[in-house]
C-alpha cells in the first residue's frame, strides 16, 4: 500500500515512494538512517527484542513521547516509523504550526478513520512548544484512536506535557549517543559514496574523527554537520587528495555549544550537581559544574545567589565567614561582570567545598517556621514585653524581666518561649568547625538556667 505524507507540518515532503534525499541536502539528512538496524546508540530503548522494537516491527504502534537531547535520533525514529507503517503519516512542528493546522490534521484523521478505518500516525516535533489548550485538543483524538501520537521533545515531559496526555503515551528516553556510536556514524559518512563524502576525494585522519566524536557530546547531527564543514574547507595538496587533520577538525568545530537551557531541565540538573558537589566537599567536581554553567551562558548572578544560600543552608555556623565571603563574591560579580567575575565564583566555590558543613541552621529554621504556622499563636510573655507607658506597666508588662548583663555569667533564669512552647529545641548544632564552640556556649547557658531554676 502506498503511503502519502501530509505536508502540513513542513517536516517531510509529500511523496508516494520512499524518499531519496537530494544531492545538495545537508550531510546529516543524507545519512539519516532508514531502518532500525541502521539506528545506532539506542539499544536500551530500541535494541533487538525490546518491546518498542517489536511494536515497530509489527506495525502495532501505540502513542509515544520521544524524550532526548538534540541529535539523539528523535526525528530519525519518526522518519523510520514513517517508512515502515501502513498508517497515514502526518508530521507537524509545534514551532511552525498553530491551532489551525493542528485542528485541520485532527479533523482529517477523524474523517479518514470513519471513511476507510485507517489510523493516522501524527508526529509532532517539539511538542513541548504546544500550550495546554493545544495539548488538550490532542487528547480526545488519542483516546478515540483516530491518531497514534508520536511526540518529540528535548524537555522533561513530566513538566512540559499535559499529564492526561502523558498517561496515555509511553515515554521513550533517548540518550546522548555513546562516543563509539558517533565515531561509527562519522566513518560511515566519510566512506559512503552514494550519500556521504566518499566520492568527494577528502580523507580524514582517524584522530580527527575520534576528536569530533568526543567533542560532539553525543549529538549525531552536530558531528555530521562539522564533518561536512571540515570536508568543504579541507586544503588542497599537491601530494594527493585533500586531507583533514586533527588540527583542521578542531578549527572546523570551533567552540562547542554546551547542552544547556537556562529555563529548562538541564539548568536545574547542573545547578543541582554544583550544589551537591560542594556539599560533598568535592572542589574539583564543583569547579567543573560551575564551568559548565558559566561557559553555557548562565547568568552569574543566578549562580552566586545559589551559593549565598548554600553558605547558610549547608555551611551555616560551622564557618560563619562563608556567608561573608559569599556576599563579597556577589559584589565582585556584580561589579566586574564576566569573564573576570568567574574567578570570584571559582574562589567562593572552592572555599565552600572546603568549609566544614552544618545544616543545623537550615533544620532549625524549618522547625521554627513550621511551629510558627501550625501551632497556636500564643501572646508574648509579659516579662518579654516593653512597658513604655504607665498603663502598660500597671498591666504587668515587663514585670519579671531579668537583664542578662546584670546576671552572673550573663545568663538569666527566665523562659523566653510561650508557656505552651516551653522546652522546644530547634537549633541543634553539630560538632564541626566553629559551630562546636558555639554549641558549647549555648549548652553552658542552658545548664546555668536549669541549675538556677532548680
Amino acid at each position: 500500500m502506498a503511503r502519502r505524507d501530509d505536508t502540513t507540518g513542513h517536516l517531510f515532503p509529500e511523496q508516494d515512494a520512499p524518499p531519496v534525499p537530494a544531492a545538495d541536502a545537508p550531510l546529516a539528512e543524507r545519512m539519516r538512517p532508514r531502518t532500525l538496524d541502521e539506528l545506532v546508540g539506542q539499544d536500551e530503548a530500541l535494541g533487538p527484542g525490546t518491546p518498542l522494537r517489536r511494536l515497530l516491527e509489527s506495525d502495532t504502534l501505540h502513542s509515544l513521547i520521544l524524550w532526548g537531547p538534540p541529535g539523539s535520533g528523535k526525528t530519525t525514529l519518526a522518519h523510520i516509523i514513517r517508512l515502515r507503517t501502513q498508517a497515514h503519516f502526518v508530521a507537524l512542528s509545534a514551532v511552525l504550526s498553530g491551532v489551525k493546522e493542528l485542528r485541520e490534521a485532527l479533523s482529517a484523521a477523524e474523517a479518514r478513520r470513519r471513511r476507510d478505518g485507517r489510523r493516522t500516525v501524527l508526529f509532532i516535533d517539539e511538542i513541548h512548544r504546544y500550550n495546554k489548550a493545544q495539548q488538550d485538543a490532542l487528547l480526545a483524538h488519542v483516546e478515540s484512536g483516530d491518531v497514534v501520537l508520536v511526540g518529540a521533545t528535548t524537555e522533561n515531559p513530566s513538566f512540559e506535557v499535559n499529564a492526561a496526555l502523558l498517561s496515555r503515551s509511553r515515554v521513550v528516553v533517548l540518550k546522548p549517543l555513546p562516543e563509539e556510536a558517533v565515531q561509527s556514524l562519522l566513518k560511515r559518512a566519510a566512506e559512503d559514496e552514494e550519500h556521504g563524502l566518499g566520492a568527494s576525494g577528502v580523507t580524514f585522519d582517524e584522530d580527527a574523527l575520534r576528536f569530533l566524536a568526543a567533542a560532539s557530546d553525543g549529538d549525531a547531527r552536530t558531528a555530521l554537520n562539522v564533518l561536512e564543514l571540515a570536508a568543504a574547507v579541507a586544503p588542497a595538496t599537491e601530494a594527493g587528495p585533500r586531507h583533514v587533520s586533527p588540527d583542521e577538525m578542531r578549527q572546523a568545530f570551533a567552540r562547542k555549544a554546551l547542552l544547556y537551557d537556562r529555563a529548562g531541565e538541564e539548568h536545574y540538573n547542573i545547578i543541582s550537581a554544583l550544589h551537591k558537589s560542594i556539599r560533598n566537599s568535592d572542589a574539583d567536581a564543583a569547579l567543573y559544574w560551575l564551568a559548565r554553567m558559566i561557559e553555557a551562558g548562565e547568568d552569574p548572578l543566578y549562580i552566586v545567589r545559589r551559593l549565598v544560600r548554600f553558605a547558610s543552608e549547608d555551611v551555616g555556623l560551622a564557618d560563619p565567614h562563608a556567608l561573608t565571603l559569599a556576599i563579597s563574591a556577589q559584589q565582585a560579580v556584580h561589579f566586574v561582570g564576566l569573564p573576570e567575575g568567574a574567578l570570584a565564583l571559582a574562589q567562593l566555590t572552592v572555599y565552600l567545598a572546603g568549609a566544614p558543613k552544618s545544616n543545623a541552621i537550615y533544620t532549625a529554621w524549618g522547625a521554627a517556621s513550621r511551629d510558627a504556622l501550625e501551632t497556636r499563636a500564643d501572646p508574648v510573655p509579659l516579662h518579654l514585653r516593653n512597658a513604655p507607658t504607665g498603663l502598660m506597666k500597671s498591666l504587668g508588662y515587663s514585670q519579671g524581666y531579668r537583664y542578662a548583663h546584670d546576671e552572673a555569667e550573663g545568663v538569666a533564669t527566665m523562659d523566653c518561649l510561650p508557656e505552651s512552647m516551653k522546652g522546644r529545641r530547634y537549633y541543634r548544632p553539630t560538632s564541626r568547625g566553629r559551630e562546636k564552640d558555639l554549641a558549647d556556649r549555648l549548652e553552658a547557658a542552658r545548664r546555668i538556667r536549669e541549675q538556677r531554676r532548680g
